[in-house]
């Protein structure tokens, strides 16, 4: 029975917030960058932090749709609905929640987070707006080095979403989801350069990959107006099972598994 509604005393229990926030990554200029927005508000005003804000019981359906609407409001970049960055799309997934006491320093409420991983192919500049001052990409490895300091635990959340992503690299495809819809194998595996910041032996990448039919298909084409030969293009397919590891640079093709 869901109990007499009238009865409930809100004053009775302690007051919680939740937010949603995302860490945005894409691949530019060889390098992993991530989304931060300038925060145009106390607390933490004029610091950078990962674009979000509080779920409003209101407007969102759900956990993923507060988060779609944070991104578009602070930073411009939207989702489609049904849609996934194999479809010229970003990618989201749950990261994991964080709660400590006192987190947000605002007074009279405790706040937890919902943290979000966001993926796609050479995403746009952003367009800063709702709460933002400023919204702008920033190399990955100046975050982690603390040459970027955010508000916040954004810090540890960015340290524990890039932790996520590489590890996601080792037995799935997530690497599909920063290319274009048609991508070579010679830029997927320099996604895999980029995010592991180590070289990946050519020729058991490509031998792993070419035996990936279920998760990969060639379309029939090469590519044209690229620098370089022409090479040929694959798709992702919908299968979201691991493809089991993907090899590293440390791994030789004699030792390694045929799988």
């Amino acid at each position: 029975m869901a109990g007499n509604a009238q009865s409930y005393d809100a004053e009775a229990f302690p007051r919680f917030g939740v937010t949603v926030d995302l860490t945005v990554f894409t691949v530019k200029d060889d390098a992993l960058h991530l989304l931060l927005v300038r925060r145009a508000n106390e607390p933490y005003e004029g610091m950078w932090a990962l674009p979000g804000g509080f779920v409003r019981a209101e407007a969102d359906a759900n956990l993923d749709r507060a988060a779609q609407r944070e991104l578009r409001e602070e930073t411009g970049l939207g989702f489609h609905a049904q849609a996934s960055a194999a479809e010229g799309e970003i990618h989201l997934e749950q990261l994991r929640a964080y709660w400590r006491q006192r987190r947000d320093p605002r007074p009279g409420i405790e706040v937890a987070t919902v943290a979000f991983i966001a993926i796609g192919p050479d995403l746009p500049e952003p367009i800063p707006g709702g709460d933002a001052h400023e919204a702008a990409w920033r190399p990955v490895t100046d975050v982690l080095a603390e040459r970027v300091a955010l508000a916040f635990d954004h810090q540890q959340i960015v340290r524990d979403a890039v932790t996520e992503v590489r590890r996601r690299l080792e037995d799935t495809l997530l690497a599909a989801e920063f290319v274009p819809r048609e991508f070579t194998l010679a830029e997927l595996r320099h996604v895999y350069e980029v995010i592991w910041g180590e070289p990946v032996d050519k020729r058991n990448f490509y031998r792993k990959m070419k035996s990936l039919e279920r998760f990969i298909r060639p379309t029939g084409r090469l590519t044209s107006g690229r620098q370089g030969r022409p090479a040929e293009l694959f798709v992702r397919t919908p299968a979201e099972l691991a493809p089991g590891p993907i090899l590293r640079s440390g791994r030789s093709a004699d030792t390694a598994p045929d799988d």
